[in-house]
């Protein structure tokens, strides 16, 4: 009876050894130190690395004023980490986040999280100022400024309308195909009413299309957008036969005109959904004048989208 306590005992002790010693280097598992309540998991975890922690902006916010956070694209996902703050978009602004206290003088400090439509992320660590010194706050693109190099801190935030393609990539392409501004179509187009409604180039990247559009108004009149509508629509439509079109939404748009002032020009790119025409079918995109009846409307056919170019030859523009 002896001998099987003693053996029970030895085999706790080894036990114990091994769990608080790493088995390699005999580092202890467990520091030697009282566990904060963040620390106290059960089972086998792994420390983040420092590198991988996003890190979070201060904020403070008060009862009797309203803070306003102003991003660099539509703020999409606001997350509060407790009741004691109130967020919301500010009307008509999809890119101003209003915050304030719901409850005087809290005491604990609580966080709040915002992803925004071109994927960028935010984080706030929120406490409660009896009087906030920023009231009015730009939160600075967080892509870096300098060619070539990626932001330290990029996230690889995902949005389901894009599929497999990160909203910053999208983003950074569209931009890069604004500014190099080249011309690799040259056969379509519209002109009338001294204006001029032309595809510029067209590129294709992981699932989706990217449609570069130029507005060359040659009059002394301002040209007001109204809107600009994509439509795959029959090639020829007998007569009594009622017409059949599906409407195509732009996933994305990169400087979208109000207004082409007399003598001037500007363009855009747009990116849709990658799709495939029938030799019946064609796009049908469709420029409007807002109070206004000065619409011009160009065609894209089948063999068009062949000549889509490979995004992967652009260099991008961080």
């Amino acid at each position: 009876m002896k001998k099987l306590i003693l053996s029970l005992a030895l085999l706790a002790t080894m036990g114990a050894t091994a769990t608080a010693q790493d088995i390699d280097n005999g580092t202890p598992l467990v520091p030697n130190r009282p566990l904060s309540s963040g620390e106290l998991f059960q089972g086998m975890s792994r420390a983040i690395p420092g590198a991988r922690v996003v890190l979070p902006y201060g904020l403070d916010v008060t009862f009797d004023k309203t803070v306003h956070l102003i991003f660099p694209s539509a703020v999409r996902y606001v997350d509060l980490g407790s009741q004691n703050i109130i967020a919301g978009k500010a009307e008509d602004a999809e890119n101003v986040l209003r915050v304030k206290a719901a409850v005087k003088d809290f005491e604990t400090e609580t966080n709040m999280s915002v992803i925004c439509e071109d994927g960028s992320f935010y984080a706030f660590n929120v406490k409660y100022a009896d009087e906030p010194e920023k009231l009015s706050v730009e939160m600075k693109d967080f892509l870096s400024t300098t060619e070539g190099r990626l932001p330290s801190n990029r996230a690889d935030i995902y949005f389901k309308e894009l599929g497999n393609e990160s909203p910053v990539l999208v983003k950074l392409m569209m931009q890069t195909i604004y500014q190099n501004d080249r011309r690799t179509i040259k056969h379509i187009g519209a002109q009338q009413f001294g204006m001029k409604f032309l595809l510029r180039g067209l590129y294709a990247h992981n699932g989706l299309l990217y449609f570069h559009t130029r507005m060359e108004n040659g009059t002394n009149m301002p040209y007001s957008v109204d809107f600009i509508t994509f439509k795959v629509v029959d090639k020829k439509v007998a007569k009594r036969t009622a017409i059949q079109e599906q409407v195509l939404q732009p996933l994305r748009a990169w400087h979208q005109v109000m207004q082409v002032k007399g003598q001037s020009h500007e363009h855009s790119v747009f990116v849709l959904e990658q799709f495939a025409l029938s030799e019946d079918k064609q796009l049908e995109v469709t420029l409007y004048e807002r109070n206004g009846g000065r619409t011009l409307t160009f065609y894209i056919e089948q063999e068009d989208l062949l000549l889509a170019k490979k995004i992967d030859n652009l260099k991008l523009k961080w």
